[in-house]
């Protein structure tokens, strides 16, 4: 795992141009602690930090082909390396390291863009061909590794992460409007946005070509269940045979390391699966897992986790954190997140990763399974919101249910009784698909609107014509139906693609540690977008063919216990431990000096969470967030 940079400038190379790289690569040094490396040559500059995993020594970057006319720097792993190896030698090509990086450089020689196609992994890289003076950037297909770009005026620039991007001099440092108001609704910025005016992103499954001073975007994968889903299994007892081979082909193809490697494990069914199908392939008392707990009971999950561990016969690793030390993380969130990310969870995934990276370099986890299996509460509640929606009278769901809702104690416990009520009836006026992000998300997309100062919301669309524009978006390459299979493959794209592995690679190579995710395998995400949505939901339960897979080869315990988030009491700890730094950061004169939010609008929502009058968590921590992150880069 690596961190990447770098600009093209067709005026040509002055003296700063070289400080200016390298400023930008050590902006990335916790991406890579092992190893520098830069190449310049004809307006290019291209810079990478190393995270050794495979071929320790001799897989240094950036690196070129035989006759140097194409230069790569790369961050990710291609699993599938030694394959097309192979295939390229037989056509030709002249290998001079074990590293998976160089068959990125003789399959664009060879193939150009239809290469991507063929790569199994976890990837962003950055690719230029001094033939014909062209840069490319491209992304794997469920965006898991991060890629930055941006022209201005006549040269692009890229990087890992937006901290690299605020170390060229051309990245202006504005905030985008409209990028703002999507952080507040969605907890994350949505590709292809970013928080900077003029940065973007590359899409998950795209491509972004430069020559000459022109850009061309597009995806070279899209993830369509209604195209994929007519070669699936015919029936549940081959869906649960198909997944249980493909996850441990997935789990083998991601062993190969030359640096010790351990299993993220939260004894839900995700981790479980991906722990039971290694111990299939290693022997279980070789296999490192690690846990994080906290003291509040309602948010712990060392317990079961412990259980799956003992019961498979690992070498489980174990940390019990009280409150202070996340707490005092959550002070920090903007230098682990360089860009707003208002995921409290980031919080105990950078914990475990750094409790992990103590006696490992690679772990495994289990994320996917969510989206995949549908493992989420909001797809058992789908059916009940259509029934709602078409049979209820609008006034019961939209006046007296909410006033009766009100009524309720508040409380601060995950997934209380109030916070689930008040979360299903704002959801319920939008379309199936939109519902899912009301639900999930922070402020309702008018509520976000208001929240702005007027300067900022004259510079934002007004919501109510197209208040999710992201869902909107991917619908194109998802499927235009209502569908729970279109909405799994939305959560997959916008959930997953900007939230999930967004945390999950900051957490993580914030203490230079890889993560890999075998249930975001491609054989295996395009498999579970060919069954029908009945075999893992019914019956009030979720992921019913996992649940069948596992069936007595762990605990009967776990295999019964319900969805538990990876979270941390953030609710109390904004009214309590976070209390001075939520009064620091959201006071009526901070907002007024700063100007992006009305301090009323944001006021009125403060002083009701901390009275204990509301549960506000989901609408301040974005506020938060911004504010800290704000604070931490550009004021």
């Amino acid at each position: 795992m690596c961190g990447i940079a770098g600009f093209v400038n067709p005026a040509g190379p002055s003296p700063a141009d070289p400080r200016i790289l390298s400023r930008m690569v050590r902006s990335l040094a916790h991406r890579g602690p092992d190893d520098e490396g830069t190449w310049a040559g004809e307006g290019a500059f291209l810079g990478h930090r190393r995270l050794s995993v495979i071929d320790l020594q001799g897989g240094h970057q950036p690196m070129t082909g035989e006759d140097g006319r194409v230069v790569v720097v790369f961050n990710g792993e291609i699993y599938n390396h030694r394959v097309l190896r192979e295939d390229l030698e037989r056509k030709g090509h002249t290998f001079r390291t074990r590293a998976d990086t160089e068959v990125l450089v003789h399959g664009w020689e060879e193939e150009g863009h239809a290469f991507w196609q063929r790569l199994q992994g976890m990837f962003a890289l950055a690719l230029w061909d001094s033939r014909t003076r062209t840069l490319v950037l491209v992304r794997d297909r469920m965006g898991k590794k991060p890629l930055y770009h941006g022209v201005f005026g006549r040269e692009v620039v890229f990087g890992s992460e937006l901290r690299a991007m605020m170390a060229h001099p051309a990245v202006p440092r504005e905030v985008d409007p409209e990028a703002l108001w999507r952080l507040l609704v969605m907890e994350s910025v949505p590709a292809p946005r970013s928080i900077l005016r003029g940065v973007r992103k590359v899409l998950p499954g795209g491509v972004v070509e430069w020559q000459d001073g022109q850009v061309r975007e597009w995806l070279w994968y899209s993830l369509r269940p209604s195209v994929v889903g007519e070669a699936g299994p015919r029936s549940e007892g081959e869906a649960v045979a198909r997944i249980e081979a493909t996850l441990l082909e997935a789990v083998g193809d991601r062993l190969e390391a030359e640096v010790p490697l351990g299993v993220f494990l939260s004894g839900g069914l995700d981790s479980t699966a991906v722990l039971w199908a290694l111990t299939r392939l290693r022997d279980p008392g070789t296999v490192d897992t690690y846990t994080i707990g906290f003291e509040d009971p309602s948010y712990d999950e060392s317990a079961p986790a412990r259980e799956v561990a003992r019961f498979l016969g690992t070498r489980h690793h174990e940390e019990v954190l009280g409150p202070r030390v996340a707490t005092d993380l959550v002070r920090r969130v903007a230098d682990l997140a360089d860009e707003p990310l208002a995921d409290p969870s980031l919080v105990p995934t950078h914990l475990l990763s750094r409790f992990a990276r103590r006696s490992v370099t690679v772990a495994l986890s289990g994320d996917g399974g969510d989206e995949l299996f549908y493992g989420y509460p909001t797809f058992l509640v789908d059916a009940l919101a259509r029934r709602v929606v078409q049979w209820a009278p609008r006034r019961l769901w939209q006046q007296w249910l909410p006033r009766w809702v009100d009524g309720l104690p508040v409380s601060d416990r995950d997934m209380s009784l109030d916070f689930r009520l008040r979360r299903l009836l704002r959801g319920l006026p939008f379309s199936a698909a939109r519902r899912h992000f009301a639900w999930v998300g922070g402020f309702l997309p008018g509520e976000a609107w208001r929240v702005l100062s007027p300067e900022v919301r004259s510079a934002v669309p007004d919501p109510e014509g197209n208040p999710f524009p992201e869902v909107d978006f991917w619908h194109e390459t998802c499927g235009s139906g209502q569908d729970l299979r279109t909405i799994a493959c939305l959560y997959a794209r916008l959930y997953l693609g900007d939230g999930v592995l967004t945390k999950v690679d900051r957490a993580s190579m914030a203490v230079g540690l890889e993560v890999r995710s075998p249930l975001l395998d491609t054989r295996m995400v395009e498999l579970a977008f060919t069954m029908p949505p009945e075999w893992s939901l019914r019956g009030g339960t979720t992921k019913r063919l996992l649940r069948r897979l596992l069936a007595g080869r762990v605990p009967r315990s776990i295999l019964r216990r319900p969805k538990k988030g990876f979270g941390i009491p953030l609710s109390r700890w904004l009214r309590e431990d976070l209390r001075p730094l939520v009064e620091e950061h959201l006071s009526g004169d901070r907002l007024r000096r700063e100007g992006f939010f009305d301090p009323e609008a944001v006021r009125g929502i403060v002083e009701a969470h901390l009275a204990g009058r509301r549960n506000h968590r989901k609408e301040i921590y974005p506020l938060l967030v911004f504010q800290l992150w704000l604070s931490r880069h550009l004021l």
